[in-house]
């Protein structure tokens, strides 16, 4: 029988279960019409707000597909950042007769070839909006109404001043493809950029890194995003034919921005993919599931937060610090 984990969070004040569970079809469905109940992208899991739904009403609706299993895992420092960061439940629900005109803007992005992580970012964001300044009439909502939102909801849950720019940014571009309105960006209080370090690791943290996973795929994965300073997506984007050893580089395309770019490939990490591949022999992606296809991102996530731990590195490090590190140990080496 299926296992379904619930795992309790509280977020302010607001108390929820991180809902994961092996994909079935009809309880994939049950979850997607209780109310209280999304689907968390950063997570890849169900979110549910614990004020709709205790555990034994969760036990009646699913007791005849799964067992229910709670669990008290401690969000660690980074996670809880984001989900702080994240827009939900503080507000009322969206009504239905305002889906229409997100979908718009969701089509209006995909016509413009917008990546689909901008377009759920700004999708998600406008969705906030909305959610805050209903039940007005969307054409009557003006700067003073984008104003009253940062002062009411942004700065009195404490998010993050990009978070803030990225609401601005999708109302903005959503009045102006939508309504043919355009906002007046000198009426609207704007943050002043942040100017924050890098976070970056030593050469010495890094190298304990790197040698921490006994698993070949998962070693060359990190040392991969260290040696060429790469992105995650980049990363689990990159093709067999993307690494062109007689040139010795890798071809990055279409990356952030649209933009292809190359980046130098060492001797060491090209032995280090050749060992890879005879264990492996992937056939489309350069890193491939266990079943075939792109490798997750979150399995990627959980292969650095397991280094991060046989390493012994008490610092909240994400997989970008590898990025950020791969930069200032160049400025560093001249």
């Amino acid at each position: 029988m299926t296992t379904i984990e619930l795992n309790e969070q509280t977020i302010g004040l607001q108390h929820y279960y991180y809902v994961h569970f092996d994909f079935n079809r009809e309880i994939f469905r049950r979850f997607r019409n209780l109310e209280g109940c999304h689907f968390d992208k950063f997570e890849n899991c169900w979110v549910l707000d614990r004020s709709h739904l205790d555990l034994q009403e969760l036990q009646q609706l699913f007791g005849d597909l799964a067992e229910l299993k709670t669990v008290h895992k401690t969000l660690d420092s980074v996670e809880l950042r984001k989900a702080r960061l994240r827009p939900i439940d503080f507000l009322q629900p969206i009504a239905p007769e305002f889906h229409e005109v997100i979908q718009a803007f969701s089509a209006y992005l995909s016509s413009k070839r917008y990546s689909p992580r901008t377009i759920d970012v700004y999708c998600d964001s406008l969705t906030v909006f909305i959610r805050f300044v209903q039940p007005e009439d969307l054409k009557e909502v003006n700067e003073q109404d984008l104003i009253r939102f940062n002062n009411a909801y942004i700065l009195a849950h404490n998010f993050s001043s990009s978070y803030q720019n990225q609401v601005v940014n999708a109302v903005k571009l959503f009045y102006g493809a939508i309504f043919h309105h355009k906002m007046d960006l000198e009426l609207i209080h704007r943050p002043r950029r942040e100017k924050l370090l890098p976070n970056v690791l030593s050469k010495e943290e890094v190298k304990k890194i790197l040698e921490a996973p006994y698993n070949l795929k998962h070693r060359s994965m990190l040392a991969l995003i260290y040696s060429c300073g790469l992105r995650r997506s980049e990363l689990l984007n990159l093709t067999k034919l993307d690494i062109d050893s007689k040139r010795m580089i890798v071809i990055i395309r279409m990356a952030k921005g649209k933009k292809d770019r190359i980046v130098p490939l060492s001797p060491k990490i090209l032995e280090l993919l050749r060992d890879y591949y005879k264990s492996y022999k992937p056939k489309e992606y350069l890193f491939e599931g266990q079943n075939g296809g792109k490798y997750s991102e979150k399995s990627l996530e959980n292969v650095f937060k397991q280094s991060i731990q046989k390493a012994r590195i008490e610092k909240p490090a994400t997989l970008h610090w590898l990025r950020h590190s791969f930069a200032t140990h160049l400025l560093e080496s001249g």
